[in-house]
Parts: C-alpha cells; sequence; structure tokens
C-alpha cells in the first residue's frame, strides 16, 4: 500500500480516498488520530473537515479513541476558523453517515461549516434542510 507524509507523520494511503492522503496544502491542523482539513467544496468560506487519520467508513468503524479525537477536533476546527474570520456567528456541525445519508466520501469525516448573519435569508432548521418537507417544524399546528 502507498504511504503519504503528513504533519511529519508517515501514513498508509488508500489511493482511491481523498482523505487516506490528503494534500498536505489542505492540512490546517494535524493533531493525533485526525486531520483537519480545508474543504475543497466549501460551503461557506473557512468550511473545515475533521477527518480521522485510519481509513473509518462511518462512525461505527471508528475506534473510541478516534470518536473522542473526532469530537475534539470540531472543537479545535471552531477555534481555528474564529481566528481565521472573527465574523463568524454560528454553526452548522455534522456528517453523513452511510449512503443512504448522503455519504459521497466512503472515509467518515466531520463537517464543520461556519454562519455569518445574513448568510442565508432564513436560517432556521438548519439541518433540517436535508428533509425539506421536515425542515420548516415552526409552521405545523
Amino acid at each position: 500500500m502507498a504511504e503519504v507524509t503528513v504533519g511529519g507523520g508517515v501514513y498508509p494511503a488508500r489511493v482511491s480516498c481523498p482523505f487516506c492522503a490528503p494534500d498536505a496544502a489542505r492540512v490546517a491542523l494535524a493533531p493525533p488520530l485526525i486531520w483537519v482539513l480545508d474543504d475543497r467544496y466549501p460551503v461557506t468560506p473557512g468550511h473545515l473537515l475533521v477527518v480521522p487519520r485510519r481509513h473509518a467508513t462511518g462512525w461505527d468503524d471508528a475506534t473510541g479513541d478516534e470518536r473522542a479525537a473526532l469530537v475534539a477536533g470540531i472543537d479545535a476546527a471552531r477555534a481555528l476558523a474564529r481566528r481565521r474570520d472573527p465574523t463568524i456567528a454560528g454553526w452548522n456541525v455534522g456528517w453523513n453517515d452511510g449512503p443512504a445519508a448522503g455519504q459521497t466520501v466512503m472515509h467518515l469525516h466531520v463537517h464543520v461549516i461556519p454562519r455569518r448573519a445574513g448568510d442565508v435569508a432564513d436560517p432556521r432548521g438548519g439541518v433540517r434542510w436535508v428533509i425539506p418537507a421536515a425542515a420548516r417544524y415552526w409552521d405545523e399546528p
């Protein structure tokens, strides 16, 4: 198996997986067990991904230590994004776990998406918009 060097470490690389061999220029932080990457297709400016270094397809494939590192990585990613841009006023954080949930890259990754006041006309519902018919719960009797 090929290897990739990132953050001073050498890791096995799955050639077909963009997160097993990330471009070093995208690595924003490199704590043990995870990488924080600049998203290649950002939803908003400053969109980051928190990714286990070991190939894990989904949450159930991650070890307890990797899951803890991912959660800590969310905090680190938020702090980094705020240092980069103090106009950040909120966050959408989450992951797509499995094809039925919309996962297209089969390597676990958590999206940390900065939000700013006025970036959309009405942000209510946030992540609920993945199922548009269920998003506007406030209109229900």
